[in-house]
């Protein structure tokens, strides 16, 4: 069928939907509705789709359109739920499982009849990363049911009247109910008001005399304070005390009456030294193995497992600061010290990397220096991993992965990756040539004429897809908490092999028989040259696309066919 998808944003579940229903052989478009009614309606008088579906809506869909045409709306809520804040509503309230369901758009708000609904569990995670993952399986599937029950013409949607159905309006999630109360609210209630919140719209605060939205979440058992002060620092965040414990929050937005026109996110002790310059809030390190049964925030950490090393990394929006770069290097040089025959990398769920931190970049005093410095950070990461032959290497993408972040796991030796996953393999939308060695990796493992394909077209790339092209090695069937295990016991297996050692030196001669034809050294000065001029120019078109992209400002057509590079939320 011919598809139209219309949707406020191509986020991470509208590429995942591009990119399946394409692998099914649907034909599909993509419009935003961000630019208003007219280019829906435009989109739909040219290309007249056979379906039109809407993943993700902020406005609601012209009405000419919906009584013309069959419209599918994705409702993260399970049937008889309206309201434009079902997903808050579900944690605030502690729900243990909730659902998606695909209705039929009318002119009362989620009140069409149904064509599919499918529930999932709801886990202690972060409201983004319950989206991009249980909420995101579960629209994937409900979805693919509706577009089969429409094609097959004979399924009637359930109306919202019958009396299987239980409608429950409610009201948008303000600020109101996600205000703590330092005071009085206890760890576990202030934990559930900041992971409703962790992305958009974050929970407006007050710190050092300035209002700020607070963003993420993670707790602390040991640090104490009286309630509400700030305790420490760690990587970027800051450690804030609660009336029974104390709580990691990663990253802060000022608010827009700041100054600045559009304010956006960055890392938390970053917005409070520039609120208080020498505010001198004690830094508070974590070491790379946690001891057993300790709750603290850390976005590196490494344990080991017989001959089988796991360095978990999990950075807010998957987006890799220069610092983080280098810690992540360091914690993988002392990783390589174990004695291990395997080694994985990535996080236990959701996002694997997305490469340069953006926002970072944009908040520096010199932007082209900054990103300069960040990319050379992430190529030495990146160059650490292809040059490691004394053990095999895997990456381990439990979430999505973009732009330089996919090249991170493409220098691994295996790529093994959750059936969930999307993958944006080039940078293009972001004005950018690219670097992390992608001209060495990505042709060595699709072929120059896939590797042009997928840097040009610039196109999502569901995880099925990436396993046909080469771009992953192996499908990992879990859902989103299940795939640490699983891939501890694939690694585990993997590391117990009997030609282990075989297969080991084969990569070193592989890569020594590399270097000889090209080394590592001139695949990266190639690639940095093209950066170089592109970071260095004012009048390049990254310094536009960065600005809007990390500001959220209007930018691009409305017709996109890819998102920017690493927008994969």
């Amino acid at each position: 069928m011919d598809i139209l998808l219309v949707a406020s944003a191509f986020n991470s579940l509208s590429q995942r939907l591009y990119a399946e229903l394409s692998d099914l052989g649907h034909r599909l478009d993509v419009v935003l509705a961000a630019h208003g009614p007219d280019p829906v309606r435009a989109a739909v008088r040219e290309l007249r789709p056979d379906l039109i579906i809407a993943p993700m809506l902020r406005t609601a869909l012209p009405e000419d359109v919906w009584r013309e045409h069959t419209c599918l709306i994705v409702h993260p809520g399970p049937p008889g739920d309206r309201g434009p804040s079902s997903l808050d509503w579900a944690i605030a309230d502690g729900a243990e499982r909730w659902g998606v369901t695909v209705l039929q758009a009318e002119a009362a708000m989620d009140a069409g009849p149904v064509w599919a609904a499918e529930p999932f569990p709801v886990p202690p995670v972060g409201k983004s990363d319950l989206y991009r993952n249980e909420a995101s399986d579960a629209a994937v599937t409900a979805v693919l049911t509706a577009v089969r029950r429409y094609a097959d013409g004979a399924y009637k949607p359930l109306p919202q009247t019958d009396e299987s159905v239980t409608v429950v309006w409610r009201d948008a999630f303000r600020q109101e109910r996600r205000r703590i109360d330092w005071e009085h609210d206890d760890t576990d209630t202030v934990l559930r008001k900041l992971r409703g919140a962790d992305s958009q719209p974050g929970v407006l605060d007050e710190l050092l005399g300035h209002e700020v939205f607070l963003h993420g979440g993670q707790p602390e058992d040991e640090l104490r304070g009286r309630p509400g002060a700030l305790l420490a620092q760690r990587a970027g965040a800051v450690c804030r005390a609660t009336r029974d414990g104390a709580v990691w929050i990663p990253e802060l937005r000022p608010r827009r009456n700041s100054g600045d026109p559009a304010p956006f996110r960055r890392p938390a002790a970053s917005v409070l030294a520039a609120y208080r310059p020498g505010l001198a809030l004690p830094e508070v390190p974590a070491p790379l193995e946690l001891p057993p049964g300790r709750r603290t925030w850390t976005d590196i950490r490494y344990r080991q497992h017989g001959d089988t090393g796991f360095l978990g990394f999990s950075f807010p929006g998957g987006a890799m600061s220069t610092d983080q770069c280098r810690r992540l290097l360091a914690a993988y040089t002392e990783a390589l010290t174990r004695p291990t025959r395997v080694l994985v990398l990535g996080g236990t769920r959701d996002f694997f990397s997305n490469g340069i931190h953006l926002n970072v970049v944009e908040a520096a005093p010199d932007p082209a220096e900054e990103s300069w410095t960040n990319l050379n950070a992430i190529d030495d990461l990146v160059e650490a991993v292809l040059r490691t032959t004394d053990r095999l290497v895997v990456a381990a993408l439990g979430g999505n992965a973009a732009a330089g972040g996919a090249m991170l796991a493409l220098a691994a030796d295996q790529v093994w990756c959750r059936t969930g996953v999307v993958l944006n393999p080039h940078y293009r939308r972001m004005g950018l040539y690219g670097s992390e060695f992608w001209t060495y990796t990505l042709p060595r493992r699709v072929g120059p004429e896939q590797a042009e394909r997928l840097t040009t077209q610039a196109l999502p790339v569901s995880a099925a897809t990436a396993v046909r092209l080469g771009l992953v090695d192996r499908l990992v069937p879990a859902a989103p908490g299940d795939f640490p295990a699983e891939v501890e016991r694939l690694a585990t297996a993997l590391a117990a092999t009997g030609d282990l050692d075989r297969r080991i030196a084969a990569k070193a001669a592989a890569r020594a028989a590399d270097e000889r034809q090209r080394p590592l050294a001139r695949y990266r000065e190639a690639e940095l040259a093209r950066m170089h001029a592109l970071f260095f120019d004012p009048e390049a078109p990254y310094h536009a696309l960065r600005s809007a992209f990390v500001r959220k400002t209007p930018g691009g057509s409305a017709r996109p066919l890819a998102p920017a590079a690493g927008d994969t939320r």
